[in-house]
């Protein structure tokens, strides 16, 4: 039994700060999630803070352990995310582990640990609190492919800005975020 003034892991609320690394200025969310969820049920709000679609494989590194979805046709040596929890693994303020997302564009984020929080009576989770920037569109080429695409958008008489600006849908503000869309679909999907 906890100790007075102590809450148990169970009951934590983990306020991780999800920046997404070697973009600069940086793209990142603040999201809250409980400490119940595994790291495969935190993928899903990972990828809806973020704005990715979710149709890549992904990994976390947390202590140098790997974990994500076994395949049994890959042998690719990590733990089965599923079976893991954030309250069961050694994660306190200030810690921070990796998660990455499509293993051929590798995109890399950094996830901080910032708080472990008292859950809020009434307040659903998880939620996504704060953020900054847009996230890269899906399959633009990883790091230096979303360079050569804001390059594009940027230059009114390049050749292919037509071809990107159909290819996006239309437009692309690097410097979009909104939250609260980023919640609707949270609560939509949990």
């Amino acid at each position: 039994m906890a100790g007075k003034g102590k809450k148990t892991t169970s009951d934590g609320i983990y306020q991780l700060k999800i920046t997404l690394k070697d973009i600069k200025p940086p793209v990142w969310r603040r999201v809250e999630v409980p400490g119940e969820f595994t790291l495969g049920r935190l993928h899903t709000p990972i990828q809806m803070a973020m704005g990715w679609e979710g149709g890549h494989l992904h990994q976390y590194t947390v202590f140098g352990m790997e974990y994500g979805m076994p395949e049994e046709d890959l042998d690719m040596g990590v733990e089965d995310e599923d079976r893991i929890t954030l309250d069961r693994l050694p994660l306190h303020e200030k810690v921070k582990f990796h998660y990455v997302y499509d293993f051929g564009d590798d995109w890399q984020h950094e996830i901080l640990v910032e708080k472990i929080l008292p859950r809020v009576a009434g307040k659903t989770y998880p939620v996504c609190v704060k953020g900054k920037r847009a996230c890269p569109p899906e399959d633009v080429g990883a790091v230096w492919g979303y360079a050569d695409f804001l390059e594009i958008l940027g230059d009114r008489e390049h050749p292919q800005r037509e071809e990107m600006m159909v290819w996006v849908g239309g437009g692309f503000n690097p410097e979009a975020f909104d939250p609260d869309q980023v919640n609707r679909r949270l609560r939509d999907s949990f």
